[in-house]
């Protein structure tokens, strides 16, 4: 097969496409790649002006996502994530990174940012004779065999814990932090799970903390994000609550693995996490490149 030609897709049918080429990269191999497809999908939670941007992706002779670059507005910069098998040669990364940079240009899409893993020197040069230098950001990975899960902390008294699945009579618990139509672009997304959409409330019935669960059943994979704990609630162990409740559940639906990422500068969150049984895999930095283009 030679190399094949880019196609583009938009909206919900790149988020699809975008979705089945992250369950292959997943079923191929157990940690490649930055990005599970719930991740993907987390990203959909909110309106954004890259929805209707014409998303890059490279299929196969049988019509079966290859490689991918998809752009996410988050407001400040934006994103871009290459997506490539695990197979792929850095030349074929190259060439779909160079096709990512080509179409964000004719976009007008700056500043940008691409997440990498920090031991990639070879895809760090790319990237460095892009004019992309090192920023802040990244991220610690985690993982969890879900055979290796902890036991359910308990509720500190004063606290009730709830399911989506049992609190639609009220504005979903995100709708400060994601907008208004979070939970109805969640709904539209094929891995949430109001069942794994977990809230606490306190006696006043007001959110204290709240953690969302996806499971994939594609690759038998779960993710945890985000988690939250409002200020006033926080250090009464309602976080470690909903995790290792959010954990049990995504290894009765059938999770193998699970996985958590952290900001490194964020020792609370590393404590929780590893304290749970979540071990590092491997740290991202952030590479950006800013041209002095505004976005169209």
């Amino acid at each position: 097969m030679g190399v094949p030609e880019s196609e583009q897709r938009v909206g919900l049918q790149a988020l699809d496409a975008g979705t089945v080429l992250l369950q292959r990269i997943r079923a191929a191999h157990p940690t490649a790649g930055l990005c599970e497809a719930a991740d993907l999908q987390w990203w959909w939670r909110t309106p954004r002006s890259t929805d209707d941007l014409p998303q890059l992706f490279w299929f196969d002779d049988d019509g079966r996502p290859v490689a991918a670059v998809v752009a996410t507005d988050w407001g400040d910069y934006v994103a871009l994530d290459p997506m490539v098998m695990p197979d792929a040669t850095l030349d074929w990364t190259a060439h779909v990174i160079e096709q990512g940079l080509a179409h964000a240009a004719r976009s007008g899409l700056d500043p940008l940012s691409l997440e990498v893993d920090s031991t990639d020197g070879l895809l760090r040069g790319v990237l460095a004779d892009h004019g992309f230098a090192v920023d802040e950001g990244g991220l610690v990975e985690t993982w969890l065999a879900a055979t290796s899960r902890p036991e359910i902390s308990p509720l500190p008294a004063g606290y009730r814990l709830f399911h989506r699945a049992d609190t639609t009579y009220r504005p979903h618990h995100m709708i400060d932090r994601s907008g208004p139509e979070v939970e109805a672009r969640l709904r539209q997304t094929s891995l949430y799970r109001p069942d794994l959409d977990l809230v606490i409330h306190d006696d006043l019935d007001s959110v204290a903390a709240y953690g969302l669960f996806w499971y994939d059943p594609e690759t038998d994979t779960g993710l945890v994000e985000p988690m939250r704990t409002e200020d006033a609630h926080q250090r009464r162990g309602l976080a470690r609550h909903i995790l290792t409740t959010g954990i049990d559940l995504l290894s009765r639906a059938g999770a193998r693995r699970i996985k958590i990422c952290y900001e490194p500068d964020n020792p609370a969150s590393k404590h929780l996490y590893l304290s749970a049984g979540f071990e590092p895999t491997r740290t991202t930095i952030a590479l950006s490149r800013r041209t002095g283009r505004q976005p169209a």
